[in-house]
């Protein structure tokens, strides 16, 4: 073979093997490495777990069975890993963990991600990877505003949804004097704002709002000052979640508050929070859910198949976890492709109809998923009909005003 010859047939070979590898934020064809990897980084052990936690990985390993079973030998992803790691809650364990999972473990798509210090920190680093995040676990609406980028997407639930379903409500109801306390890092903070903001649209007044240390165990100091604030609070709306709600819902009992004329608004509750204090230690409570594992016979079905591997109810958390993975591979299904920039091109705009949602669209200008959010209320125990049925769906908030309007300061 001439030189001539020889060098054509490398440059075509090259160009050969080019389109099929591609970048990290390439469009090209093909599945890089030959699999595509799922990274659940999670809650595993802190406040977060129950509602996330090792369950979280479950129900991204339930997606990729059913993507398998749906496509067979015709699934573009023929291979698919699941793993997973701890962020333990804190910002700089998830921005090394993710910089690991992506770079050392060729994760495609990290998912889940509780806690929203440490999600905006994985955010960066997918801006910088050039990969896939999609975020369930965290409310802060800065993932889809200031902190915003190409390869972020947030799904499930956000402090706009809570606190304009839930504060909202509460306040037109009667309950206009509140008491806010909220755990003292971005989540936090964003719920912070943004009921009080729903609060006084709706014609209400935040008496007082107070920081608390994260995670915390007592709540003592600000759950006895309520009833002495002046005007007394009507409401104590109590913006922890996972196990610091548990924690300060059995001391604001213990301390008689409702007896004392101040009652309870929660701004994020899950199943999991229910069961653990028991349905009495929160009956009557009203709260924004945005899927209940008991509201239809399609949610039940998945849900006995969740039990039957876990033990237990899934979270709304976990439902959107399977959907958000099941939604990752079928956009790679529709793209022929893993590569970051054609999985992104698949998502943005696309309609949502699975198990957690049948009304979801998942927004270009911001890579929110707009769905229906619930207005519910615990059950008594004498209403209660089989363990985990704890939820009264109230009213359903349509996907159009569930969710704020896009952010011009994201720019994707």
């Amino acid at each position: 073979m001439t030189l001539v010859r020889r060098s054509a047939a490398l440059a075509t070979a090259g160009a050969l093997l080019a389109g099929c590898a591609g970048g990290p934020g390439g469009g090209g064809g093909k599945i890089s490495d030959g699999k595509v990897v799922l990274a659940v980084l999670t809650d595993q052990s802190g406040v977060y777990a129950d509602l996330s936690g090792k369950n979280a990985v479950e129900a991204v390993r339930m997606a990729v069975a059913d993507y398998k079973a749906k496509y067979g030998g015709k699934a573009v992803a023929k291979k698919v890993e699941v793993v997973s790691a701890d962020h333990q809650n804190k910002p700089d364990v998830a921005n090394s963990k993710a910089q690991e999972l992506y770079d050392r473990q060729k994760a495609d798509l990290i998912v889940d991600v509780p806690t929203s210090s440490a999600a905006l920190a994985v955010a960066t680093v997918a801006k910088n990877k050039k990969k896939l995040f999609i975020d369930v676990g965290a409310a802060s609406t800065a993932l889809e505003g200031k902190q915003c980028n190409k390869y972020t997407f947030h799904y499930g639930y956000n402090s706009y949804m809570l606190a304009h379903g839930t504060g909202s409500e509460v306040t037109k109801d009667g309950s206009k004097n509140w008491y806010i306390v909220y755990p003292d890092y971005a989540f936090g903070q964003d719920m912070q704002k943004t009921f009080t903001a729903a609060v006084k649209d709706t014609g209400g007044t935040v008496v007082k709002s107070d920081p608390t240390p994260f995670p915390n165990d007592n709540f003592s100091t600000f759950l006895l000052k309520a009833p002495g604030l002046k005007p007394k609070p009507q409401v104590l709306g109590a913006m922890q979640a996972g196990g610091d709600l548990v924690n300060l819902v059995k001391q604001y009992n213990e301390y008689k508050l409702r007896d004392k004329g101040v009652g309870l608004a929660t701004g994020l509750m899950f199943i999991t929070d229910i069961h653990s204090l028991g349905p009495d230690a929160l009956a009557g409570t009203r709260f924004t859910d945005f899927w209940y594992w008991n509201a239809n016979q399609g949610n039940r079905a998945w849900a006995d198949k969740f039990q039957a591997k876990t033990g237990k109810r899934p979270t709304a958390v976990h439902a959107a976890d399977y959907s958000a993975a099941l939604q990752y591979l079928e956009a790679v299904q529709r793209g022929g492709t893993d590569k970051s920039d054609g999985v992104v091109k698949q998502l943005e705009g696309h309609k949502v109809d699975d198990v957690f949602t049948s009304t979801g669209t998942i927004r270009a200008q911001d890579h929110l998923l707009l769905h229906d959010a619930y207005i519910a209320q615990v059950k008594p125990s004498s209403e209660v009909k089989e363990p985990w049925d704890y939820e009264k769906i109230l009213k359903t908030i349509p996907a159009a005003q569930a969710f704020q309007q896009p952010d011009p300061a994201c720019k994707l």
